[in-house]
């Protein structure tokens, strides 16, 4: 039995590996965009909890002006769920760089995660969720760019590696 048969089949759907593959290579791409990098794979498992989850990706800054800080004062309630949430995505988040990996639309460069370019098939219309889901994680990306390093990241929003 595989980990995704275990789940019941809507979670399974949310959370298989290529949504969460696409979501890391968005952060990803957002991060490169910004710092010329890719993004630190720590904060994968940051990432997916915060823009998969409905209230706090709405809940989420529309621009990188915002410091990390001063949205999590804003959002106690999101933050003080954040931890939990990231805990059940665990799996699903390494399953996602499995694939990701094994696909080409990421790649490990040290302790970094970096984003393969990839052309859309020709006539896909993004649905709108994944749309807003994959701009958030984008975002996301660029907006912890921002931060000194992963461990401040995970210190204000109360996570640990």
């Amino acid at each position: 039995m595989t980990v995704s048969s275990s789940r019941p089949s809507v979670v399974s759907t949310m959370l298989n590996p290529a949504l969460l593959a696409a979501v890391i290579a968005a952060s990803a791409d957002g991060h490169q965009k910004e710092s010329g990098d890719g993004v630190p794979w720590i904060l994968s498992f940051v990432v997916a909890p915060m823009v998969l989850h409905r209230g706090t990706r709405a809940a989420l800054p529309t621009t990188t002006r915002t410091h990390l800080a001063t949205w999590v004062s804003r959002n106690p309630v999101l933050r003080a769920n954040l931890p939990q949430r990231a805990l059940g995505l665990v799996e699903p988040v390494r399953a996602g760089m499995r694939f990701g990996i094994t696909h080409g639309i990421l790649r490990v460069d040290g302790d970094r995660v970096v984003a393969i370019p990839r052309r859309r098939p020709r006539g896909f219309q993004m649905p709108t969720e994944l749309d807003e889901i994959l701009r958030k994680a984008n975002l996301m990306g660029r907006w912890l760019s921002k931060t000194n390093s992963p461990a401040t990241v995970l210190a204000v929003l109360g996570m640990a590696p």
